[in-house]
C-alpha cells in the first residue's frame, strides 16, 4: 500500500508544478495532498502541528495568489475596470493563446480594461504592468511552496 501512496503522491507533486502556472489547477493544495499521502505511509509520520502549519500556509498562499494580480493593477494606478480586465485576461489567456496567454493575459486584460475607461495608453500600460508583476509574484509564491513540499517529500523518502 505504501508504494501506491508514494506513486500517487509523486503524481500530485508533478501536477502541482503545472498548477503553479495554470490558475485552474491549485498547485499548493495538490502538493499538500502529496504530503498527506506520504504521511499515511509507514515511511514517515509528520506531527499534527507540521500538518496544520503547512495547511495554513497553503490556504494563505491560495488567498494571496487570488488577490495579488488585482492588487498589483490597483497599486500601479488601475481602476476597477483594470482589475476586472486582469481577471478576465488571466482566464481568457489560458484558453485563447496558450502558453503565452498565461503570462500575457493579465497584462493585456488590465490594459484593455483601462483603455475602455478612456485612460491614456501610458497609464493603461502601467496598470497592466502591475497586473503582470502581481501574477508573477503569485506564481513565485506557489512555486516556492510546492518546491518546499517536493523537498520534504524526497527528503523523507531518501532517509
Amino acid at each position: 500500500m505504501d508504494v501506491v501512496l508514494i506513486i500517487l503522491g509523486s503524481i500530485c507533486l508533478l501536477t502541482s508544478i503545472v498548477g503553479c502556472i495554470l490558475p485552474m489547477l491549485p498547485g499548493p493544495p495538490i502538493a499538500y495532498a502529496a504530503i498527506l499521502l506520504l504521511h499515511f505511509t509507514d515511511k514517515v509520520q509528520f506531527t499534527f502541528s507540521q500538518l496544520v502549519v503547512w495547511l495554513l500556509i497553503v490556504i494563505l498562499v491560495q488567498i494571496i495568489d487570488y488577490f495579488v494580480p488585482m492588487f498589483g493593477t490597483q497599486k500601479f494606478g488601475g481602476s476597477r475596470w483594470g482589475i476586472w480586465g486582469c481577471l478576465i485576461g488571466t482566464i481568457a489567456g489560458i484558453f485563447i493563446f496558450p502558453p503565452w496567454g498565461i503570462l500575457l493575459g493579465p497584462f493585456i486584460g488590465a490594459v484593455g480594461g483601462e483603455l475602455l475607461t478612456g485612460k491614456e495608453a501610458s497609464l493603461a500600460i502601467r496598470a497592466g504592468l502591475g497586473a503582470f508583476l502581481g501574477f508573477m509574484l503569485g506564481t513565485i509564491m506557489k512555486f516556492t511552496v510546492c518546491g518546499w513540499f517536493i523537498y520534504i517529500f524526497i527528503k523523507h523518502l531518501i532517509i
